[in-house]
């Protein structure tokens, strides 16, 4: 049957079937919790309120908000009019904050209350914004936005029962996010209903996340980064509990959510997971519910990975993706014939790699004379489509870099092995080239950060007169390691694990690390700073 996959039918599953799993979530006044039941009533009074004010189908409705139960509501309430639901970055700058909202031509914006001084330095330069949709628990602030609503008083005046748009094709616009962006504006990246069911289908897929019924599920990734990973959809369509864990939150907080709200599967970056590990190691907390720790974002140390399984018992599992992916791409997978074929080490290795392709999805691998072999050595740049892969950038000329013959190049530099299992080498533009040799900063960073004393590293490369680019290493010592660790003792110790001329030829010790928005470590900033701690030495 010709039936339309819509994302406003996914909620409706869960009002349907589910309607006493609950939503918990954290917000500035503490812990509320909402069936699904309630979920679908106040999304439904969030959905008549946006019509009242004037959104139609197609018309963009921004978000500034956490992960919390209103922002959940707005995943379905928008799309379910037929609108589109643009989740912005919150962390990047109010200059790009403002270049996306008019780019993207949002017509309301929902903004959490502690981020409205944010949007009022910026609301003379939106061009379309026609009203502000405050979210707080407590009554509206004093603001210089006009017109401004209440988010609650809003939902107060509006049908619990207000029906979903009946005239949604799947193929329509549902939601949109932008990339952040190292260079440049950030690109816009359009997610159609039909991908976004049909990824939250793959997400419960038993060699995927698995996501059920039974699980409890944290997103920690935020809700304005491509969808929290496709998470909270793909919980309201299975059932799963949602635990939301709101604004400016600490390890601690996450370790005592994971151990009150007995979390099973949990999703974020490497910096949030060594935040975690830091914070297990320091308290006491009962973390024996997790059956899965979702990463992705950049390569998870090996270092992290035996931490969480061997001293936590936490499964921890790899994944890529991006925002023009929806994004779960590939995830990490060790084949039923391998869990007694392969020792401890070899396992990790597989668990380190970005790992295989999700099903419903194609890729290849091509360099410099075509397709690559699947020999684990051979590097290409990975491509793929699929039906929940975008085609296209919103609105940008930039389309013709990333999309071409049907396909999405990612601009990451992989290998594939003989059973089929990625690991991203690095990308095409941070791949170091040394006097004829390749250099994976990806596999450098990874062998740094597999020493006891070591709690981030970042590879960045310099040019060489000699030998065309040089690595250089730039590490952030745990605390109790701090002027206790040299220089020559992490060489030292490097010089066992990778090539000699892969080794190096600086270790520069920092208390930061620069970072984009959502938690990768920001290259282009960081070999400004290399050179100039270089130059100064020199000079020094």
């Amino acid at each position: 049957m010709n039936v339309q996959m819509t994302v406003g039918s996914l909620l409706e599953r869960a009002e349907k079937l589910y309607g006493k799993k609950q939503v918990i979530s954290r917000t500035h006044s503490g812990i509320q919790r909402f069936t699904y039941k309630e979920t679908g009533q106040r999304t439904r009074r969030l959905a008549h309120a946006l019509e009242k004010l004037g959104v139609g189908k197609g018309d963009r409705v921004g978000t500034l908000a956490w992960n919390h139960h209103r922002h959940l509501e707005a995943y379905f309430a928008v799309p379910g009019i037929g609108a589109v639901l643009h989740t912005i970055n919150i962390r990047l700058s109010p200059e790009q904050i403002s270049y996306i909202i008019n780019h993207a031509e949002d017509q309301v914006l929902l903004v959490d209350i502690d981020l409205v001084p944010l949007i009022e330095k910026i609301q003379p330069t939106l061009k379309t914004v026609h009203s502000y949709i405050i979210m707080s628990d407590d009554k509206l602030p004093d603001t210089t936005l006009s017109p401004v609503h209440s988010y609650e008083d809003l939902l107060k005046e509006s049908n619990p029962s207000h029906p979903f748009a009946a005239d949604i094709d799947e193929n329509d616009p549902a939601g949109m996010c932008y990339t952040s962006a190292t260079t440049g504006n950030p690109k816009g990246v359009v997610y159609s209903h039909r991908a976004i069911v049909l990824h939250s289908y793959a997400l419960g897929l038993a060699d995927t996340t698995a996501i059920s019924e039974k699980d409890v599920a944290m997103p920690v990734v935020p809700m304005f980064h491509v969808n929290a990973w496709g998470l909270p959809f793909a919980a309201a369509f299975f059932g799963t509990t949602q635990v939301l864990p709101g604004p400016q939150f600490t390890p601690q907080i996450l370790a005592e959510l994971i151990q009150n709200e007995k979390v099973t599967i949990t999703a974020g970056v490497p910096t949030i997971w060594l935040g975690l590990l830091n914070e297990l190691e320091r308290g006491d907390y009962d973390n024996s519910s997790l059956r899965s720790i979702l990463c992705g974002g950049s390569a998870a140390p090996k270092g992290m990975i035996t931490a969480f399984e061997e001293k936590y018992n936490i499964p921890f599992a790899h994944a890529y993706g991006m925002t023009e992916t929806t994004p779960l791409a590939l995830i990490s997978t060790i084949k039923s014939y391998q869990e007694d074929s392969l020792n401890e080490a070899e396992k990790l290795e597989l668990q380190s790699k970005q790992g295989l392709l999700v099903p419903g999805l194609e890729m290849k691998v091509i360099g410099a004379n075509g397709e690559v072999d699947w020999d684990g050595k051979e590097m290409g740049e990975l491509l793929i489509r699929g039906p929940w892969i975008a085609g296209e950038y919103y609105k940008d000329e930039r389309t013709y870099d990333a999309f071409r013959d049907g396909w999405l190049y990612t601009g990451d530099v992989v290998t594939v092995d003989d059973e089929g299992n990625v690991k991203i080498v690095d990308r095409t533009k941070d791949l170091i080239k040394s006097g004829g040799e390749w250099i994976s900063s990806v596999d450098l960073e990874n062998a740094v950060m597999s020493h006891e004393a070591v709690f981030e590293a970042c590879v960045v490369a310099i040019p060489d007169p000699r030998w065309q680019e040089r690595p250089i290493a730039c590490v952030v010592l745990k605390d109790a390691y701090k002027g206790k660790v040299t220089k020559e003792e992490l060489l030292a110790y490097l010089s066992s694990l990778v090539a000699k001329w892969s080794l190096p030829d600086d270790i520069i010790f920092m208390e930061e690390i620069p970072k984009t928005s959502v938690g990768k470590f920001l290259k282009r900033t960081l070999r400004e700073q290399v050179k100039e701690t270089l130059s100064n030495q020199m000079n020094g």
